[in-house]
């Protein structure tokens, strides 16, 4: 399958779009997982990057100074109220995970993640894998180009219509699949986005809130949309929009520590394919057209698109493609 030719030792350069430069776009990245305490943590965090402890909570430690600068360690649960938080720490043990959270990074510094992660896993640190009930995710916050501009809608449209193949081309751990965190986005807001190429950012923000109310898909679309255009979002529920920032959450890939056919630079690949299959006009257009085509048949499973969607990547070169422009 095409997905394994995707590279897992290197991370690829995000492409440019329509001219733009892509090379000082920054992403944060977000890293759940099990088996180590929020200041087992931090240490290691210490003894990897340097700094110094600038800020400690009861369930959260921040980290400046060091070679990443900002860095936040916490456990992964946030209620309403500091007693509910207490219970339901004391009733779900580790399967609250613990969170890391850095500051937006170059793509340079990516590879710094990478070792970081390796260290967790020398350290006892568990993926998803580990066991069962165990749901942790990898979250990649990716700078987006001007929300106002072609680029941005596109990226959008490409990751519509390749969702299917990045779910069948690498499954997710079937516990991971029941959590409401990574839900695939719907079928209706995948027909708008394939039948429509002429999307002003407004009105596109408008159908996504009507169409996709709430955070917990594959790829987040609240945060960027927030921050262009709020007043689009006026009618969403309140605890479904956080703040605003001018990134892509993606939140597809799971962690897998200790796996050794896993690494971020494998997930952050799949999301570089995304964004090079967008600046590919003619293969986006055979997608698209795909899709509507799939959609009219009386039994038409995402599965069967998945295969589809394989097919017209290979018949495009796409992963070959991407890798030589590395």
């Amino acid at each position: 399958m095409l997905n394994d030719q995707i590279p897992r030792d290197r991370f690829l350069p995000l492409p440019h779009h329509g001219g733009c430069s892509s090379a000082t776009r920054r992403t944060g990245v977000e890293i759940e997982f099990g088996g180590l305490s929020v200041d087992q943590t931090a240490q290691i965090i210490l003894d990897l990057w340097g700094g110094d402890v600038h800020e400690r909570q009861e369930r959260e430690i921040t980290l400046m100074g060091g070679v990443l600068g900002k860095v936040k360690v916490e456990l992964d649960i946030s209620l309403a109220k500091k007693w509910a938080e207490d219970m339901a720490a004391q009733a779900l043990g580790d399967l609250v995970p613990v969170e890391i959270v850095t500051a937006p990074l170059s793509q340079s510094q990516l590879p710094a993640c990478e070792a970081l992660l390796d260290a967790l896993h020398q350290q006892g640190g568990m993926g998803t894998q580990a066991k069962l009930g165990y749901g942790f995710g990898v979250h990649l916050n990716t700078e987006v180009p001007d929300a106002g501009t072609p680029a941005f809608m596109a990226i959008v449209r490409a990751f519509a219509v390749l969702e299917d193949w990045l779910r069948q081309s690498d499954p997710l751990d079937p516990a991971r699949r029941l959590l409401p965190f990574v839900n695939p986005w719907p079928l209706a807001l995948v027909d708008v986005l394939a039948s429509r190429t002429d999307w002003q950012l407004e009105d596109f923000a408008r159908s996504y809130a009507r169409l996709a109310p709430a955070r917990g898909f594959g790829l987040d679309l609240l945060p960027a949309l927030q921050d262009a255009c709020p007043d689009a979002l006026s009618d969403l529920p309140p605890d479904q929009l956080k703040g605003g920032r001018p990134t892509f959450h993606y939140r597809l890939p799971e962690t897998r520590l200790g796996d050794a056919q896993w690494s971020l630079a494998y997930e952050w690949n799949r999301w570089v394919l995304v964004e090079h299959v967008a600046c590919d006009a003619k293969l986006m257009a055979a997608l698209s057209e795909a899709w509507q085509t799939h959609r009219k048949k009386i039994l038409s499973r995402r599965a069967d698109f998945a295969q589809t969607v394989e097919s017209l990547l290979a018949d495009a070169g796409s992963v070959a493609r991407m890798q030589d422009a590395g």
